[in-house]
């Protein structure tokens, strides 16, 4: 049986695709270049006045970190990674904000979908002076019950002091909304 050359490339263009599929799917964590997320329809977002999920990662010394050692201030929580442009461009408005205002109640807290390895010499270099806690699959999955609605980072979820969630926001979040969404609210 002879195989044309039209079909010869269409059967190696589909080995190809497949293969990058699943290469992307089961890429190791420790890339540093992670592939392009898998594309999911929106979900719903967690209404302003919703109780805060709980939860518990590791901290960068391994030590579990619950959330409810934070009840009672304005929690911050912001989801970001190494290489995520956005999120290292608004980290040191968080670093200011948390030297600012810490003392009157607000707390900042870094969720890295990221490598310990990979997030230790970047908080070392930036001075992050809040508590950064560790995770990859599970802090996707916390991401998406904070509300986020597309998985994108950086993503930054605002706790009141009743432990109700006042405010969330994919993407960096500018000083002006800073202003009015976190410092407004002390």
């Amino acid at each position: 049986m002879r195989v044309s050359a039209a079909a010869l490339l269409v059967v190696i263009a589909l080995l190809a695709g497949t293969g990058g599929f699943l290469l992307g799917r089961s890429w190791p964590a420790d890339s540093p270049s992670p592939p392009i997320a898998e594309l999911r329809p929106p979900q719903a977002t967690l209404q302003p006045g919703a109780e805060r999920p709980s939860f518990s990662l590791p901290g960068l010394d391994g030590r579990l970190r619950d959330v409810a050692e934070w009840d009672g201030r304005l929690l911050v929580v912001n989801f970001w990674a190494t290489w995520c442009a956005p999120c290292r461009e608004e980290i040191p408005l968080f670093i200011r904000l948390q030297e600012q205002f810490g003392d009157r109640g607000l707390q900042f807290v870094g969720i890295a979908l990221d490598e310990p390895a990979n997030v230790e010499p970047f908080a070392a270099e930036y001075g992050i002076n809040y508590p950064i806690l560790v995770g990859q699959g599970e802090a996707i999955e916390l991401m998406r019950r904070f509300g986020s609605r597309y998985g994108a980072l950086p993503f930054t979820a605002v706790v009141g002091r009743d432990g109700r969630v006042a405010y969330v926001h994919e993407g960096a979040l500018s000083p002006e909304q800073a202003k009015t969404h976190v410092i407004d609210r002390l």
